[in-house]
């Protein structure tokens, strides 16, 4: 159910295929204003990224904001490491969680909410092979109970 003021611009799908998802939550992150731009054109890719904590402050990696096209020399490089807004209790709460517990950090999306960049975080577990078969089985037996339903229905 989408919120009030709620504009996803990108998702990364994969991060729930690959992981389990332990933890979720809601993050600004500081942009330029060219890559301002280029996200709300649909311009960016969570594709490889992860996000770490660096001197206590967390950055987030690998996320691709293309270039803006009318830029110039106001665009900055498309993969550098992007802050992530917290607070501090937050960030050490999730440090601790991945260096005890062996979890990664993984955005899931960015989106707009009232006018302002953010990144949904996420606490995640990898999942094995045989984790990633049994989900998809049970996906589609899920489809197929709700097929069997419409029809009976019709």
């Amino acid at each position: 159910m989408p919120q009030k003021g709620l504009k996803v611009m990108a998702q990364n799908r994969k991060a729930r295929h690959d992981y389990f998802i332990e933890e979720s939550w809601e993050a600004g992150i500081e942009l330029k204003g060219t890559e301002v731009k280029s996200i709300r054109l649909g311009k960016c890719n969570l594709k490889d990224c992860y996000a770490q904590v660096k001197d206590g402050e967390m950055f987030v990696y690998g996320m691709h904001i293309s270039p803006y096209e009318k830029g110039n020399i106001f665009n900055t490089d498309p993969l550098r490491p992007k802050k992530l807004l917290l607070h501090k209790a937050e960030i050490r709460k999730l440090q601790q969680s991945v260096m005890l517990k062996g979890l990664a950090l993984i955005p899931l999306s960015v989106y707009f909410k009232d006018g302002r960049i953010k990144v949904e975080l996420a606490l995640c577990k990898g999942k094995k092979l045989y984790d990633k078969r049994d989900t998809m089985a049970k996906q589609s037996a899920q489809r197929e109970m709700e097929r069997h339903l419409r029809e009976r229905m019709r």
